[in-house]
């Protein structure tokens, strides 16, 4: 029977380590930060986005507010080559079955599609006056209706987007 070093353990553990992880390169590569959002790029498949995580959060069940464990809640907007930008809502709970989310920029109301814990809007034109409405405004008021019936309300600061949202586009386009 052989018996390793400690060092050897070490080169074993770190060869396993790489060989379960994947390529460093397919990890995320921050395109910048301004305000409330982040750029990102990927390459597998080749995709940027600008995302933000919301500035207050408002659970409530029969008019009344709730606690209510959520996962990562996320407004993105996302852009691949050859096409115009994509607007998702991540909630952080699956929604209820055949419900809909609202986003509210400013008075300007857009209703999205979801499934499972996602939300889109319905079509290309729908994601471009949203991504304008959303560049032209202060902030955007995001609700749902979860599986559980909770309501959600989560406020976005749209600070920094129209950047973070030109440079996802042109590092993709």
């Amino acid at each position: 029977m052989t018996t390793l070093s400690i060092r050897d353990l070490g080169i074993v553990a770190a060869t396993l380590c790489a060989l379960a992880t994947p390529a460093l390169a397919a990890e995320p590569k921050v395109l910048g930060s301004e305000g409330d959002w982040t750029a990102f790029s990927g390459d597998s498949p080749r995709e940027c986005w600008a995302v933000s995580p919301p500035k207050s959060i408002l659970n409530t069940r029969d008019g009344k507010e709730v606690e209510a464990t959520r996962g990562d809640i996320r407004l993105y907007v996302a852009y691949r080559p050859g096409q115009n930008g994509e607007v998702s809502f991540q909630g952080g709970y699956p929604f209820a079955p055949d419900s809909t989310v609202e986003v509210d920029v400013g008075g300007q109301k857009f209703k999205l599609f979801t499934e499972g814990e996602n939300a889109w809007t319905g079509s290309p034109d729908d994601d471009s006056k949203l991504i304008s409405a959303l560049r032209g405004g202060s902030s955007a008021i995001v609700t749902g209706r979860s599986s559980r019936g909770t309501q959600t309300k989560d406020t976005f600061s749209l600070s920094g987007i129209t950047a973070m949202t030109n440079k996802a586009k042109s590092t993709c386009q």
